[in-house]
């Protein structure tokens, strides 16, 4: 092989293994969001729909402050199997790669880079051990003033997913 190809395959999959490391980091990551929702209900019927949702989903109230009309819940959020695995399969092919491209720059140490496959189930524990954490949603629902006397906004600390998914179910609008 050229002497000036396997040091820029070198270069591009070191630099494909810092992007693979940081996407495997970026899988624990803290995606809190702060929106604000719009129903056409009052804000009777629409707390009791949001503590129904949430307990459906196996949140539990936290705290409730009545002077400002805002509710706490908390819930445990489980990691994903399939992204641990996923997140296993990607390291594995990627240490491979750089393994293989190791194994031709330097061939006696070859046994030792392919051995570094089996370093690849360690993404998939670290998600594991961080992925799994006590989610908080917060919200605070007031009355609208405009044309529709029952409508009301909700502001809402959450999961983005989370948001996504509420604004979905209860067929809420983002002000």
């Amino acid at each position: 092989m050229d002497t000036a190809t396997l040091p820029s395959t070198l270069m591009l999959t070191l630099l494909l293994s810092v992007g693979l490391f940081f996407f495997i980091r970026a899988s624990t990551k803290d995606r809190t969001e702060v929106a604000q929702l719009v129903s056409e209900q009052d804000e009777a019927t629409l707390m009791s729909q949001l503590r129904e949702y949430f307990r459906a989903r196996s949140y539990r109230v936290a705290a409730v402050d009545p002077e400002q009309n805002q509710v706490i819940f908390e819930g445990n959020v489980r990691p994903s199997w399939f992204l641990a695995i996923f997140l296993t399969v990607l390291a594995a092919v990627g240490i491979l790669c750089l393994s293989l491209v190791l194994s031709q720059l330097f061939p006696s140490l070859s046994v030792f880079f392919l051995g570094m496959v089996l370093l690849s189930p360690l993404s998939g524990i670290f998600y594991w051990k961080k992925a799994e954490k006590l989610e908080k949603v917060s919200l605070k629902v007031e009355a609208t003033q405009s044309e529709s006397p029952s409508s009301s906004t909700i502001t809402v600390t959450a999961h983005r997913d989370e948001l996504i998914e509420l604004k979905r179910v209860l067929k809420l609008k983002s002000s």
